[in-house]
């Protein structure tokens, strides 16, 4: 079990194959190992990928260095857990496409708090989430319920701050590595939780964020949370994509509601008439939680 998850660090760093090939060669090798002696020809029947991809993946397999980086992961404080492991996230385990690998940094307790509350929003999000906030969060921290959200702007920056005011704990999931913390604003933000909370990443720390690896990173912030709130939200938007996999995981939705004028409540209004979850007090979130 430790060679295979080793293995899968290796994997993890090369280029070419993505989640889905990666997916395919763990489905396809009953011993990882074997992975080397296969030819980019066969890689490539395996993972589904292209000539180009399969031939640049099998040159990152022969020649990337995983012992030098785990020593500099090492150096800088950043742990990593991958699928193989016994104390990786149950929840997180059963979502669709979970990551085979996660770069932590902080206080890797953290992943197994009891219970964990996914806080989403719209990145220009109203006083109105300021304030609906203010009042909830301290209210759920003396439950001792963990805050996780994506420590974008707008809401996911309200859920955390007033996470730690309140004394709570709190993870924050990156769209890209450790090396690149976006938005710039929020660098103190992320340098404080890697002290003292938890910061983690799909992504190794030298990746830059993509547009399109935000959204992807929200099923990690549904998948840890045995609930997603929904403060406020335009209808197609990353937040209703997060809803959106909340659902498909079977986890309970709670939504804030809005003024029917008001376009960045259309995304959670819609939700609830669709069936999640109307919230108008703590204890709409406490009776799901079983608090």
């Amino acid at each position: 079990m430790k060679e295979r998850r080793h293995i899968l660090f290796h994997i993890h760093h090369c280029r070419g194959i993505g989640l889905k090939g990666t997916k395919r060669l763990l489905e396809s090798l009953e011993k990882l190992h074997t992975i080397f002696d296969l030819s980019p020809s066969v890689l490539q029947r395996l993972t589904f990928s292209t000539t180009t991809n399969s031939e640049l993946f099998y040159k990152d397999l022969h020649s990337f260095d995983s012992e030098r980086y785990k020593k500099l992961y090492a150096e800088n404080e950043i742990d990593w857990i991958t699928i193989e492991d016994e104390d990786y996230p149950s929840l997180l385990r059963n979502v669709y496409d979970p990551p085979f690998l996660l770069f932590l940094k902080g206080n890797r307790n953290l992943l197994h708090a009891p219970r964990k509350l996914a806080i989403i929003g719209s990145r220009k999000s109203t006083p109105y989430t300021e304030r609906v906030l203010h009042d909830l969060i301290p209210q759920l921290v003396k439950k001792e319920i963990l805050i996780v959200s994506g420590l974008a702007q707008g809401a996911d920056t309200v859920a955390h701050k007033e996470t730690i005011q309140s004394g709570g704990n709190t993870i924050g999931v990156l769209g890209g590595g450790f090396n690149h913390i976006y938005p710039k604003q929020n660098e103190g933000l992320a340098h404080r939780m890697m002290n003292h909370h938890l910061l983690l990443s799909e992504y190794p720390p030298y990746i830059k964020p993509e547009k399109w690896q935000f959204p992807f990173r929200n099923r990690i912030i549904s998948g840890l949370s045995q609930a997603v709130l929904v403060t406020e939200a335009m209808k197609k938007s990353g937040t209703f994509i997060t809803a959106d996999y909340a659902l498909s995981e079977g986890r309970e939705v709670f939504c804030i509601p809005g003024s029917i004028y008001e376009p960045l409540a259309e995304g959670t209004n819609s939700l609830i008439q669709e069936g999640a979850k109307m919230v108008l007090s703590i204890e709409d979130i406490f009776s799901e939680l079983g608090v």
